[in-house]
């Protein structure tokens, strides 16, 4: 592997493992100690792995397997449902079929987008709100659906008690996101990685270096590592599987909405390992009409917004119309 793609070993610690287990207690005081610990982690990289979250193996496990068995079918089972034939960006996209590194040749990966199941006549699908619509179901493996609707739902209840845990550390009231959190969108994007190539183009990884869109990012990743972040001085660093774990980082609307105090780090993926690599990451949006605009307490005295209000949905088609074109 070329010096450009590799990152240095460091110990788990060089990312904060946050116990979230306290936003479900009823002491407030338990809770506010996670939304501290959120803010540290926050401020510095805004990419942290979370423990004691409450998604059981079982529903990790399922959904892991639904995934490698999809990926697992010929090229046109996985076409059936081609993400070419969704208007909301939803259903299977082949190998190369993203640059996420503007300047570098396509990611060696291929995914499946899920997202909330809305039917057409669903207010957001009506108004054609960006990335709301239907799912496109493969009819392989049996069980995929179910798998993938109970991973969902867990990450999705996750994601809203994690909001309130951002709301504390920015020393807001903890119900500050509930409205953000109403009728929020999300997406579930299985991956799939084959191993770096020994003679892959100039700077062709498996995904390029990135920020992440919306607000919150959870991602189970499997055992074979390559994901990276970077890391100021220290360039790009490994984050290794931690067990239990998901891998947490913030997104550019957190980092849009704090102003700039809260950070939407640069990460990319470099599978390594010779094995192929699957990893699932759950992307937390929002509601798309929300108007997202610079957070109370997130200015300096006689400091401007450096950003001006924008909808949940105006935000993310910006964003995708830079990687998609």
């Amino acid at each position: 592997m070329s010096e450009v793609l590799s990152a240095k070993a460091v110990p788990h610690t060089s990312l904060p493992v946050i116990d979230v287990a306290g936003l479900a207690s009823a002491d407030p005081r338990q809770r506010a100690a996670v939304g501290a610990a959120l803010h540290a982690a926050c401020v510095d990289k805004g990419f942290f792995y979370i423990v004691n979250h409450g998604v059981g193996d079982a529903l990790i496990d399922a959904a892991r397997t639904a995934s490698e068995h999809f990926f697992a079918l010929d090229d046109a089972d996985k076409r059936l449902v081609d993400k070419a034939k969704s208007f909301c960006n939803r259903g299977y996209e082949p190998l190369r079929g993203q640059v996420l590194e503007a300047g570098t040749p396509p990611d060696l990966k291929e995914g499946l987008y899920i997202g909330n199941e809305l039917p057409l006549d669903h207010p957001h699908v009506v108004a054609r709100a960006f990335n709301c619509g239907p799912n496109q179901w493969p009819p392989q493996p049996l069980g995929f659906r179910p798998a993938m609707d109970a991973y969902f739902a867990a990450l999705y209840d996750l994601s809203i008690r994690l909001t309130r845990g951002l709301a504390l550390s920015l020393g807001l009231p903890e119900d500050h996101f509930d409205a953000f959190c109403d009728d929020a969108m999300a997406t579930l994007r299985l991956l799939h990685y084959p191993p770096q190539p020994a003679q892959a183009l100039p700077d062709q990884k498996g995904c390029g270096a990135h920020t992440d869109f919306g607000c919150l990012t959870l991602l189970w990743q499997d055992g074979n590592g390559g994901l990276q972040v970077q890391d100021g001085d220290r360039g790009w660093v490994h984050v290794p599987p931690l067990a239990g774990s998901f891998v947490v980082n913030l997104g550019d609307m957190i980092a849009r909405w704090t102003n700039g105090r809260y950070r939407s780090t640069m990460h990319r993926v470099v599978n390594a390992s010779g094995r192929e690599r699957y990893s699932i990451p759950f992307f937390f949006t929002g509601r798309p009409d929300y108007v997202v605009e610079c957070l109370p307490g997130c200015t300096e005295p006689g400091e401007r917004p450096k950003y001006p209000p924008i909808s949940v949905a105006g935000h993310l088609e910006a964003c995708y119309r830079r990687t998609y074109g």
